[in-house]
């Protein structure tokens, strides 16, 4: 295995024992903690983002590795073709060509793998902070959590990944500025019209007099 490709069996080792840390059953204050310490802390934010570039190069090498599959495909069907020329393809040099196509399935299947578990682990983080707001609800509910109750457990920004759910609460309070400063000008802009109608009819009550 190249050193392009080791880091990529690393990276599926380490989902590997991710996933197994996170199918490990807990008690439910214990992986509320560590969740909602996963989503506000702005390390893990960096991280993920780190993560997701580091995928797409994966995508790529495992583009790669698929063309050069096909390739090796196309040199063994065009030697049994070729018939009786085929028996120059024997030897040291079919072997070689056995063992590109190794190594291309291979690396092919390596970065297969890495990039599906990778979705599996996605979608298994979404479920459990699925699970976990549905506990919390029926815990604030039945008034068996204060924690839960008063709200201050932060799952409900779980899956904001730290810093991207400070800046939706930004977001969302520049949108709320932003929808008063338009009623304001809206006010500005009627008293405007009115005042305009005002001088406008006023002006011309001299104009009947005459």
């Amino acid at each position: 295995m190249n050193l392009i490709y080791s880091p990529v069996f690393g990276l599926l080792v380490f989902e590997m024992a991710l996933f197994v840390a996170l199918i490990v059953p807990m008690p439910f204050r214990i992986k509320r903690g560590l969740f909602t310490f996963i989503s506000e802390n702005p390390l893990v934010a960096k991280l993920q983002y780190g993560m997701k570039i580091t995928f797409i190069f994966i995508l790529i090498l495992f583009v790669d590795s698929v063309n050069r599959v096909y390739r090796v495909q196309i040199e063994l069907h065009a030697a049994k073709q070729a018939g009786g020329a085929a028996v120059g393809v024997a030897g040291s040099e079919r072997m070689e060509v056995q063992a590109r196509k190794f190594y291309s399935q291979r690396n092919m299947y390596l970065c297969g793998f890495t990039l599906f578990l990778s979705l599996i682990l996605n979608r298994t983080y979404t479920m459990i902070l699925d699970v976990l707001r549905l506990e919390e609800e029926v815990k604030r509910l039945k008034g068996q959590d204060p924690k839960s109750a008063q709200g201050k457990s932060g799952l409900g920004e779980a899956g904001g990944a730290g810093e991207i759910a400070r800046l939706k609460r930004d977001l969302e309070k520049k949108d709320k500025d932003l929808q008063a400063v338009k009623n304001q000008s809206q006010g500005l802009s009627n008293e405007y019209n009115r005042l305009g109608d005002q001088v406008s009819a006023q002006d011309s009550i001299p104009k009947k007099n005459r």
